[in-house]
């Protein structure tokens, strides 16, 4: 089982090692990186290279470890007794498997992908590390141990919000994903948009790329929102030499509404745009 990418994912070799180590190891892969550089979308892709079945779990402030083990539904097991339902004699009517329950009992070794794992509450990771070593738990109503039939591929994703335990650090295997260079990105567009004019992609890179460089930028444009604004580009049948003008009163690139998120943005690009202007009159 080794996953070398897929013809709609651009692995770097570095990120491919990780990958592999991780399923090797068998241990968590902890996956930390920008918005925007492939994180939760690196756990798709691997389910589809292995050929395995993806479980996701998508992390809240308000999720708690347990919702991940099961739940037991007792205000509708009280309701079906106010009614007279035969169902409430077994409690197992009542116990609402979770993602890592989902997990363990998967015929098939399954990817599961615990997403955001720092939104929630700073203890939630060390909750989860019992079941992530021994891969097993103990449900208290049925009296049952959950055995994992096979360990599952975990890929676990960060945005760097708050810092994971050290406890929790030291189980993970970790990979810290680079924002792509101009070379990797351009093999991301390639195989997004095949057959894109390579003008159109040098000046649609260089625009992204000094935008992402402008000191004071409050949200830097991600791959995604560069994946769109090219989409629209095209769309509108924009010329190459419209990104690389020299004119100083289009500072801001066309649809910028793609790339810059926010109004404090905006106008950090006005600012610079009437800046601009003002030396040139003083020249």
């Amino acid at each position: 089982m080794r996953f070398e990418g897929t013809d709609t994912y651009v692995v770097t070799e570095d990120l491919m090692v990780a990958v592999n180590a991780a399923i090797a190891l068998e241990r968590p892969l902890l996956v930390k990186g920008e918005p925007g550089t492939g994180k939760t979308i690196l756990a798709y892709e691997i389910a589809k290279a292995i050929d395995a079945p993806l479980i996701e779990w998508h992390v809240k402030s308000t999720t708690k470890a347990q919702h991940g083990l099961y739940e037991y539904d007792a205000v509708k097991r009280l309701r079906d007794s106010q009614l007279g339902d035969d169902r409430v004699h077994d409690i197992e009517n009542y116990i609402v498997q979770g993602k890592l329950w989902q997990s363990f009992v998967s015929d098939q070794r399954p990817v599961l992908l615990i997403d955001e794992i720092d939104k929630a509450d700073i203890e939630f990771p060390n909750d989860l590390l019992l079941e992530l070593d021994r891969m097993e738990f103990f449900v208290y109503e049925t009296h049952e141990t959950i055995v994992a039939q096979q360990r599952p591929v975990v890929i676990i994703t960060s945005n760097n919000e708050k810092e994971l335990p050290d406890a929790f650090l030291r189980r993970c295997f970790f990979h810290f994903i680079q924002f792509p260079d101009a070379e990797t990105m351009t093999r991301i567009i390639d195989v997004h948009y095949p057959g894109l004019q390579a003008s159109l992609v040098r000046s649609a890179l260089k625009a992204f790329y000094d935008i992402r460089e402008v000191p004071g930028l409050k949200k830097r444009p991600s791959t995604a929102e560069l994946l769109d604004w090219i989409k629209l580009l095209m769309i509108e049948d924009i010329p190459p030499e419209a990104l690389r003008t020299g004119d100083t009163s289009k500072l801001i690139p066309p649809l910028h509404g793609a790339l810059l998120k926010n109004e404090q943005d905006v106008e950090l690009f006005e600012r610079l745009a009437f800046m601009a202007r003002r030396e040139q009159r003083g020249n």
